[in-house]
């Protein structure tokens, strides 16, 4: 039976993976092309397409797990569980990232789905034990999500910090 404590967790846990989604984002429309390095340094497969693709920098990786680390002190978590969630959040991001250039899908393309479960579920799942959750609140955490960034790449479509709709 889900408790009410445990919702107000999930509405956490739901903050937290907007905001180490967010953050790149973010940091982009502040310092533009400052300090952008591609996390695949350019690199290409054997497919002759880039590994993940200009838009996975350092930067954006760096900014999500440092804003997640501080982001999860204030919301009662060890900076520790902050820095490795928005780590498996990035991971997430760049396994996402890496199918979508294998199917010749550009950069910042949509792809329902790809686009938001890894990202959510990765570190869902691994720290499921930590956050005492349930399979099920996981799934249910994981929709939400892709309900709630759904919405929210809309919203920031309109007020422009955003290049793309989805």
């Amino acid at each position: 039976m889900l408790k009410f404590e445990d919702m107000g967790q999930d509405v956490l846990l739901l903050l937290l993976l907007i905001i180490a989604n967010g953050a790149p984002i973010v940091a982009y429309r502040l310092f533009g092309a400052k300090l952008d390095c591609p996390v695949d340094f350019g690199a290409r497969a054997r497919d002759g397409r880039r590994i993940l693709g200009a838009s996975k920098t350092w930067r954006g990786i760096i900014v999500a797990i440092l804003s997640t680390a501080v982001a999860a002190m204030i919301l009662g978590w060890s900076w520790q569980l902050g820095t490795l969630f928005g780590g498996l959040v990035m991971l997430g991001d760049l396994l996402s990232s890496f199918i979508k250039r294998r199917l010749g899908m550009p950069p910042s393309s949509m792809a329902f789905g790809l686009d938001q479960i890894p990202e959510s579920l990765l570190p869902l799942a691994v720290l499921s034990a930590e956050f005492n959750l349930a399979w099920w609140r996981v799934i249910v955490l994981v929709l939400l999500f892709i309900m709630i960034e759904l919405a929210l790449s809309r919203i920031l479509y309109k007020l422009r910090i955003r290049n793309r709709p989805y």
